[in-house]
């Protein structure tokens, strides 16, 4: 009966079954087996891949030739030994050859038929940095008004100055202690072709001025704040010569009582928010008149803003006032577009440059013009070249009152 030869293995003693014969495992042929297939796959391997580097790192990369179409010949210089080029030309960008790349990189690059490396320039870019400034409006820092959001101190002592500036981000490249340039670009928000001009040419840590009158000036503001820039907003005051010369509606007048200067006031500040502070636009005359002056500034710096004298004015009275104030001032150094011309514009620069190095820092201001804007944007762009940094203007605030700015000639 088959059932007679079946195994009781539940009631079996533990270590009396019959032991099972074995088969002996063939080690030695399954190692000859493993060889031969790893043999195998190494010759398929370097029949598809040609790796003929020995099984050194490499990477394989097409490159496509487009039509290149040379620049136009430069004038003829001078022959100069080349360490003295590059002393005299500290401004001037760096550029290697893509065979002096190469060969300074450690990587070998293998091209087909031994072909040398092409003769294209590399240029180097310094890598962009994704900087975002703090939302606005923050609720602790606005306060509602019959014209709309007013900037204020926040209960735990946050300042929009300080809630809504742009970080200084100094370049680990510049030395210690190396000079600082701030800038404050004024004009914008009145044509939209101007402001994305501005946006698109002058780097984030240029400050940009917006006038209160622009039919978006939100929409400005907060693609301004996008691209990294501080906000500030223009405040129209009244010049010598007004009404010929006349800076807006609800211009801050010298005739006006306190009540209704800081009605205007109040009006031009809730046209938008996210801004560090204010600056005068004109303003000589009011800017000199203390009765009609001290109150706008002191509200100013009730509601935690700083204040940016433009150095139009020697008459203005902002050195005197501000310390008594409390007020966090800034004061223009120098004038960018004073005069118009190109030539009046890149002298101005070079003194703007020059007061930096003489003092540590300066500030400039300027207009949003074409002109202006180009020349700006092609020189702040070569500063780091130059060991000086760029600083928004909320990093050059809390500096000591200086002289008055001077315009260019």
């Amino acid at each position: 009966m088959a059932g007679l030869n079946q195994r009781d293995e539940l009631n079996e003693p533990l270590g009396l079954a019959t032991p099972r014969s074995r088969r002996p495992i063939p080690y030695g042929r399954l190692a000859l087996a493993a060889c031969a297939a790893l043999a195998l796959g190494l010759g398929v391997f370097l029949a598809e891949t040609d790796d003929r580097l020995g099984g050194e790192p490499y990477a394989v990369a097409s490159i496509e030739r487009h039509p290149f179409v040379p620049p136009p010949a430069p004038a003829p210089a001078p022959a100069q030994d080349s360490a003295a080029n590059a002393s005299a030309a500290p401004g001037a960008f760096a550029s290697s050859s893509a065979s002096q790349v190469e060969m300074s990189s450690g990587v070998k690059v293998v091209r087909g038929g031994a072909a040398p490396p092409p003769g294209s320039l590399i240029i180097a870019v310094p890598e962009a940095i994704g900087l975002h400034l703090a939302p606005a409006p923050d609720k602790r820092l606005v306060d509602k008004s019959k014209y709309g959001l007013l900037p204020r101190i926040g209960a735990d002592g946050t300042r929009p100055s300080e809630a809504y500036a742009r970080p200084a981000m100094l370049s680990a490249k510049l030395k210690p202690g190396a000079p600082r340039v701030a800038l404050m670009v004024g004009g914008l928000g009145l044509n939209q072709a101007g402001t994305l001009a501005a946006l698109s040419a002058l780097p984030g840590a240029v400050s940009l001025g917006f006038a209160p009158y622009g039919d978006n000036l939100e929409r400005d503001v907060a693609q301004a704040r996008e691209a990294g820039h501080e906000a500030l907003l223009q405040l129209p005051m009244e010049p010598f010569d007004y009404p010929a010369n006349n800076p807006g509606p609800h211009t801050l007048l010298n005739e006006l009582s306190e009540t209704d200067n800081l009605d205007n006031l109040h009006w031009l500040m809730t046209r938008f928010v996210g801004y560090v502070g204010v600056t005068n636009f004109l303003g000589a005359k009011f800017t000199a008149d203390s009765a009609a002056f001290s109150p706008v500034l002191s509200d100013i710096a009730t509601r935690g803003l700083l204040y940016l004298d433009d150095g139009s004015s020697p008459r203005s009275l902002t050195r005197d006032k501000a310390a008594g104030l409390n007020l966090r001032a800034a004061f223009a150094d120098v004038v960018i577009d004073a005069n118009q011309s190109p030539a009046a514009i890149e002298a101005a620069l070079l003194k703007l440059e020059a007061l930096a190095r003489a003092n540590g820092s300066a500030i400039g201001v300027a207009t949003a013009l074409p002109v202006s804007i180009d020349h700006i944007g092609r020189w702040a762009d070569s500063l780091e070249a130059r060991g000086l940094a760029l600083v928004p203007l909320s990093a050059a605030a809390a500096r000591a009152p200086g002289p008055a700015a001077q315009a260019n000639p």
